[in-house]
């Protein structure tokens, strides 16, 4: 399944089209799935890896991974989409994402959950990650994109950025 090229990051759950500014999904933002087929390998490199960063973030503070090659074969053993490019940490997120349901024991999956999150049923830490990279993803549109320009007295000096689709 890793081998397939991915060539976007939608994971068929989109929300912009209810109105939502950020993807409940793919967490992009709605003008990047707008313009997604028109955007140059760059551009779309770069969104890929604020994903990417922003995920790993978050996946950072709830697993450890101690297993790299054990988690990537259990991957392609149940035939779970992921990116090998990307941080195995992303790899965590996909088996999460499609199998939290059925994993008994996550340490045959090369991970271990930290303390703080332990006592948490997978299904229900695979909630709390999706909500927090949304929250995530929505603090980099608000600080990046919506945020009015400040002069040093704190007068807006600027238009704010406005993406048009």
């Amino acid at each position: 399944m890793s081998k397939h090229t991915i060539k976007t990051p939608c994971i068929g759950l989109c929300s912009t089209v209810f109105g939502d500014l950020i993807c409940r999904g793919c967490k992009r933002f709605n003008h990047e799935i707008i313009q997604w087929n028109g955007y140059s390998d760059n551009e779309k490199n770069s969104i890929w890896l604020r994903l990417e960063t922003l995920l790993t973030h978050v996946m950072q503070s709830k697993i450890d991974i101690f297993d790299p090659a054990l988690l990537c074969q259990q991957l392609e053993n149940r035939k779970i989409r992921y990116f090998p490019n990307q941080s195995a940490y992303c790899w965590a997120y996909q088996l999460l994402l499609k199998g939290a349901e059925n994993i008994m024991k996550i340490n045959a999956y090369g991970i271990e959950l930290r303390p703080d999150v332990m006592n948490i049923k997978l299904p229900e830490l695979r909630k709390h990650i999706d909500r927090e990279f949304f929250e995530l993803s929505q603090a980099h549109y608000q600080y990046y994109l919506a945020q009015p320009f400040l002069n040093a007295t704190g007068e807006v000096k600027a238009e704010p950025i406005r993406l048009v689709p």
